[in-house]
């Protein structure tokens, strides 16, 4: 099981900006930028670590879920949320072939916290023995910073300052930022299955 980004988060989509009056970092002079790409390191940084420990995408991007063999045969976690659509199923032979799956075998089952994918019959399509098959789906909340949830977008600018303050420790999160991913995590028994 294998779930990659096909398309990352765009530079102009993330608030450096904000973190940047966040931090009360110098204004006014012709090098207030200097340290942007440092800020957008620390903002990407933070989102990877939130999105982890949450299990949902934050900024709208393409994803991969490529899986050997199906965990139920009805339907499939895809492991993170909120799924908006499938854009496709693929089925890939052992020799890498692929043969692309009808989307009338298949529907999208969106829930909040454990979308997947559900067979449309009595069952999800056979993977090939020795191959695998690819879902490629897009998730997250949107594609610009203010479509994000509020206490989502201010626990990423809490961590983000935390690692534009303290360079050189990685440390625990923070108490504040962690205290705002509370409601955001999914504690049900059983796993994400």
């Amino acid at each position: 099981m294998h779930l990659s980004e096909t398309s990352p988060v765009p530079s102009a989509a993330l608030p450096v900006a904000l973190l940047r009056d966040h931090l009360r970092l110098s204004s006014g002079f012709a090098d207030d930028t200097t340290q942007d790409a440092l800020l957008e390191q620390y903002l990407r940084a933070a989102l990877a670590r939130i999105e982890a420990r949450v299990s949902r995408a934050l900024f709208r991007r393409g994803y991969l879920l490529r899986l050997a063999q199906w965990r139920n045969g009805q339907m499939q976690a895809l492991l993170i949320a909120p799924v908006l659509q499938i854009t496709s199923v693929t089925l890939r032979a052992a020799d890498g072939s692929a043969l692309p799956v009808a989307p009338s075998r298949y529907r999208l089952d969106p829930d909040g916290v454990r979308p997947r994918i559900v067979a449309a019959g009595t069952a999800l399509p056979t993977i090939p023995t020795g191959g695998a098959v690819e879902i490629a789906f897009d998730a997250g909340f949107g594609v610009v910073w203010d479509e994000i949830p509020a206490d989502l977008r201010q626990a990423v600018m809490l961590l983000a300052a935390q690692f534009y303050e303290a360079r050189d420790a990685a440390g625990a999160m923070a108490p504040g930022a962690a205290s705002l991913l509370d409601r955001w995590q999914d504690f049900r028994l059983g796993g994400r299955a």
